[in-house]
């Protein structure tokens, strides 16, 4: 996937524990043109997680200044935390790299109203409920009534899959971050035609 001067945004959402995080790393890595947005969160870090890099984390009264302010491009209250994406790192990286979004329907459809932000939008599904209840507990990473309250959000979650522009079920991850592989390249060459029309 080469690097053009006709950068995109892609937004990976989903249900939580469908693998948007897992398949979100996995394009960061494997592309060095794709840049993660690193969100800002009030949640605690889990074992694994590092500050700066997985999210900024930050004190409730950080994050609510930072509202005032108008920093965001996009925030939610999640499951009693605070999710945001912040303006100034989203349009210095935009200037280099393309961004890739790991954020959920509340955040997408705010930063669907910035009509400067040109966004491809891809919503992963479980192929079933009970799968993504399975996947919740053996990811090991919440307390049952936790995983109770991500489950029940699901069918909240799901209804919005009209402001997506693809909806992919994440049976095997591998054959999943194929498909988001072919439709991220297609759409580069698109953009990249795009930007020699417009020169």
């Amino acid at each position: 996937m080469p690097h053009d001067n006709k950068n995109i945004m892609v937004v990976l959402s989903s249900p939580s524990g469908v693998g948007k995080t897992t398949i979100t790393k996995k394009i960061q890595q494997k592309y060095q043109s794709f840049k993660l947005s690193v969100s800002h969160t009030t949640r605690p870090p889990r074992s694994n997680e590092v500050n700066g890099i997985d999210y900024h984390f930050v004190t409730n009264k950080e994050f609510e200044k930072l509202i005032q302010n108008n920093e965001f491009y996009e925030y939610a209250k999640i499951f009693d935390n605070y999710y945001g994406t912040l303006k100034k790192s989203i349009n210095e990286n935009f200037k280099n790299y393309d961004i890739i979004f790991d954020i959920d329907w509340q955040g997408t459809k705010q930063l669907s109203k910035f009509k400067n932000l040109d966004l491809l939008k891809i919503y992963l599904i479980p192929d079933n409920k009970k799968e993504l209840k399975k996947r919740l507990i053996e990811r090991n990473q919440n307390t049952k009534e936790e995983i109770q309250k991500r489950f029940n959000a699901y069918a909240e979650d799901v209804i919005h899959w009209s402001d997506y522009d693809y909806i992919l079920i994440n049976e095997n991850l591998e054959i999943c971050f194929q498909q988001i592989e072919k439709i991220i390249s297609n759409e580069k060459k698109i953009s990249s035609i795009s930007a020699q029309v417009a020169q």
